[in-house]
């Protein structure tokens, strides 16, 4: 049995470099909890106590919750807690009035250790180092799929954080790292827990993370080249996978496990996105010390129209539309006449083009800035011949945002937005 103690309102330990909605304006409440229980080891070792931390971001009316529990599991490849889903999804989850949780399945967030990234002012600690999370305690990797199962699993028990609630579905969502880990656990875990009713799996390597050792986190710089391994074909759920560009052929090395979509089963690869983006990392950039600007694509709208279409698949309603993939030849993307991926998802930035954003980078560039991909300046004469002035482009931009949206990846409630970011001015400039 899993049980829930609220900790006292304090600052929370997850990291996010972008400021969400305004929970409380939107009518939502955010805690955190101890989640205490008893794990299990899917590779066979003994069980163990936990004590792990949830946080909670949900409606404070039950009259105004949707009935949709978006599971992330939460990122540690920096040495601590991340929630890069929530900062693509937050403005989905919220308008939708869906339930957020944040589970810190891994030891690593938990008891600190070695990071895989280094980010600026971040240190690997682990939250356990922090006062207010002093009483937690993580039993190893060996465990971390039962932790994430065991606390999702309890969410709307007696003395959950959800127990008011009417839950209808558990969506589990993971980004990076995490994705790994649902590929582990969707291979492995999800028939024997059959806890979740829909995966969004973002940002995946070709590999999948081992089940791996008590009292040990697990390293993804020693499993991440160990080989594809594609996702089950006889899922009883539905998942849709969503890779960018960095995924596919950079350093995660998606592309060789890349599998045909099937009844269950969508895979969503986008035109023009990096692993992390400038939605991301919002106003710190500069921090990141690239040697060029960050990408710049649009992945963050597509992974909202993402869950939107899950969670009606999950519910019985339609499938995800399927999509076509990127073109690849060996291992270098096929380009169109501005320079930008050809296939894919396709986004207004590619689609009506005044910039070349890309998956990768400088090739000496540091780790965590080849996550980040890149943004380049495209050709003043390819700009003059594609727009005849900026109006033209604008057309041209608007129309391409209303075919995203028509093809289903990208919202209707995210055309505003994304029509806000157009760059006129650099039609204005080739002219200059």
């Amino acid at each position: 049995m899993t049980t829930f103690e609220e900790l006292p309102p304090g600052e929370s330990g997850l990291l996010s470099a972008r400021p969400g909605p305004d929970l409380a304006g939107a009518g939502y409440v955010e805690r955190e909890y101890v989640a205490r229980g008893t794990a299990v080891s899917y590779a066979g070792h003994e069980p163990a106590a936990f004590a792990t931390r949830v946080a909670v971001r949900r409606p404070a009316s039950p009259g105004s919750f949707s009935g949709t529990v978006v599971v992330e599991w939460l990122n540690v490849s920096s040495g601590s807690d991340a929630a890069p889903d929530w900062t693509y999804l937050a403005d989905e989850i919220v308008r939708r009035g869906h339930a957020w949780v944040g589970v810190s399945a891994q030891y690593l967030g938990v008891e600190g250790g070695d990071s895989v990234v280094t980010v600026a002012g971040v240190p690997p600690t682990g939250i356990k180092g922090r006062e207010r999370y002093a009483a937690l305690s993580h039993p190893g990797d060996a465990y971390c799929y039962s932790i994430y199962t065991d606390v999702a699993a309890a969410l709307d028990d007696d003395g959950g954080p959800l127990a008011d609630l009417v839950v209808d579905v558990l969506l589990a969502i993971g980004e990076s790292q995490s994705a790994f880990a649902l590929t582990t656990y969707l291979n492995a875990v999800h028939r024997k827990s059959r806890v979740f009713g829909g995966y969004l799996v973002h940002s995946r390597g070709g590999a999948e993370m081992p089940m791996g050792e008590p009292g040990a986190s697990v390293d993804p710089r020693e499993y991440r080249g160990t080989g594809p391994v594609p996702i089950r074909d006889d899922l009883d759920v539905p998942v849709i996978v969503l890779e960018t560009e960095t995924d596919l052929v950079g350093l995660l090395d998606y592309l060789p496990a890349r599998q045909p979509d099937s009844e269950l089963l969508r895979l969503w690869e986008v035109a023009g996105t990096a692993h992390a983006d400038l939605f991301q990392i919002g106003p710190y950039e500069e921090l990141l010390g690239c040697p060029r600007p960050v990408n710049r694509g649009q992945q963050a709208y597509v992974v909202r129209a993402a869950l939107r279409w899950l969670d009606g698949w999950a519910r019985g309603g339609a499938a995800a539309p399927s999509a076509g993939l990127l073109e690849v030849v060996g291992r270098d993307f096929v380009r169109d006449e501005a320079g930008n991926a050809s296939g894919g998802v396709r986004t207004p930035v590619v689609d009506a083009p005044v910039e070349l954003v890309r998956g990768d980078t400088e090739p000496d560039a540091s780790y965590l800035c080849q996550l980040f991909g890149s943004t380049l300046p495209m050709d003043p004469a390819l700009i003059r011949e594609r727009y005849a002035d900026r109006d033209a482009y604008l057309t041209a931009y608007e129309r391409a945002t209303d075919a995203a949206i028509a093809a289903g990846f990208v919202l209707p409630e995210d055309r505003d937005q994304m029509l806000a970011e157009a760059r006129p001015e650099l039609v204005d400039a080739a002219y200059r």
